[in-house]
């Protein structure tokens, strides 16, 4: 006999609630409690086969091989290519290129193994002409237009595809659950169900998700414990760039990205995405280094730009685009303690070109040079590159993989780096120039050098 139980549900971070109210105490959302109505068997006792206990040592490993995607910037932000029976989610603002990018793997890979699409959005006819407009090879991939979801595991069990794509999730329904597609039970079932599919056939899963207003994955957080990849793809309507990044992987890196371009024929993958952000102005300019920053397992070379002027307002602007705006504050308070910078009265604005954003610390000496630059009206050469972590004493800190990060700036013809005095090469390198600083006044002296 089956339980009917009336829940209310919070659709932005999943939590359930006896009653309905305004705002949810946990996210402290607004007007986004819906009622769910939830069916569950009553308990009758277990029945099922007790499974052995087993010492770790005595389990064997295989070593799975991986599918590859056919795609090389994809299967970097996956570990090494796609693992049989895992479940990874590709999520991302509307248009950003999540269907598009999905209907390209899948139809290199029908040409090899079975796959199967999955659209609760599109009709078959619109996926067709839209693998047509892309020039896609689209004679072996098989699709299907389904919500429920107990009918798509059945298809799929007859059918024993390879891969299997979901498009998309928060379209999905599951019998077992009464509320309407969307929800917070309905996601959360729906992919429930899907994974344990996964693991039982071996399948692996696409799911494709969309994200709020907040930049979040829309339905409940539970949705990413359960699966085992998951994946955004980050792109400003403006530019042609998409970036995927790795939050989360069970068999490989997170933070991991991959670059993409959005062209006619679909994603193309940046192999070299370093030269694409540093399509910089052929003079120098003030206010302008470039840095090398770490993602996952390759080094990045990203350019910073710097606005500091005097304020006219009563309350000067702190502004920070693709940067942590905290970490600009404490280095705006170093810079003053420890290096003899005022900026009470300045307006700074921090943009990181080509919309990369940057987490890691080794960001804190370019911003830092590239603020005095503006602030002093002293340009830095085109052909000089920074990095390194800036404590709160003024001390410059090493940073992790100094060798790979000169080598990738060296590699893109940069002849001068200012790195920390613990990432100096104990070989001086045969084209590039270093100037190893231990505190913020050795880097700061660096522009009395380009005074003379």
């Amino acid at each position: 006999m089956t339980k009917i139980k009336r829940l209310f549900s919070c659709s932005q971070c999943g939590a359930s609630f006896g009653k309905w109210a305004g705002q949810c105490p946990e996210c402290k959302s607004w007007d986004c409690i819906h009622e769910e109505e939830v069916r569950r068997p009553a308990f009758a006792g277990y029945s099922g086969t007790l499974q052995s206990v087993q010492p770790m040592g005595d389990i064997e490993l295989e070593a799975a091989p991986r599918i590859a995607t056919g795609m090389g910037e994809l299967d970097r932000v996956l570990g090494g290519g796609l693992v049989r029976g895992s479940v990874v989610l590709i999520g991302g603002d509307p248009g950003v290129g999540k269907s598009t990018g999905l209907l390209q793997v899948c139809c290199r890979l029908s040409d090899r193994r079975k796959v199967l699409y999955v659209s609760g959005e599109e009709s078959l006819q619109q996926i067709a002409m839209r693998a047509k407009r892309l020039g896609l090879p689209d004679q072996h991939l098989l699709l299907l237009a389904e919500t429920q979801v107990e009918q798509i595991c059945a298809i799929a069990e007859k059918e024993k595809p390879e891969v299997l794509v979901i498009d998309s999730i928060q379209t999905m329904q599951s019998m077992e659950t009464g509320s309407a597609p969307g929800s917070v039970s309905q996601v959360r079932e729906s992919a429930a169900r899907l994974t344990s599919f996964a693991k039982q056939s071996g399948t692996a899963i696409f799911l494709v998700g969309h994200v709020t207003k907040s930049g979040d994955l829309a339905g409940p957080r539970v949705l990413e414990h359960i699966i085992d990849v998951v994946c955004y793809i980050e792109g400003n309507q403006d530019s042609r760039f998409r970036i995927m990044r790795a939050v989360k992987n069970r068999f490989g890196a997170v933070n991991e990205i991959g670059v993409f371009a959005m062209t006619d024929t679909g994603l193309k993958e940046i192999r070299n995405p370093s030269a694409i952000f540093l399509s910089r102005q052929q003079e120098e300019m003030a206010g302008s280094v470039v840095m090398v920053v770490w993602e996952g397992s390759r080094p990045l070379l990203v350019e910073i730009q710097a606005l500091v002027d005097t304020s006219a307002a009563e309350h000067v602007r702190r502004i920070t685009v693709g940067l942590e705006q905290n970490r600009l504050a404490m280095l705006l308070a170093v810079l003053h303690k420890h290096g003899g910078v005022a900026t009470a009265n300045q307006d700074v604005f921090i943009n990181v070109v080509g919309g990369v954003r940057v987490n890691e610390t080794s960001v804190d000496l370019a911003l830092v040079m590239a603020m005095v630059s503006s602030l002093r009206d002293i340009a830095l050469p085109r052909h000089l590159v920074i990095f390194g972590e800036m404590g709160l004493a003024g001390e410059i800190r090493p940073v992790s993989s100094g060798m790979e990060r000169l080598k990738e700036a060296e590699k893109h013809g940069f002849k001068e780096a200012i790195v920390p005095a613990g990432n100096k090469p104990r070989t001086a390198l045969p084209h590039i120039k270093v100037h190893a600083v231990s505190t913020l006044q050795e880097a700061l002296a660096y522009f009395d050098t380009l005074r003379h």
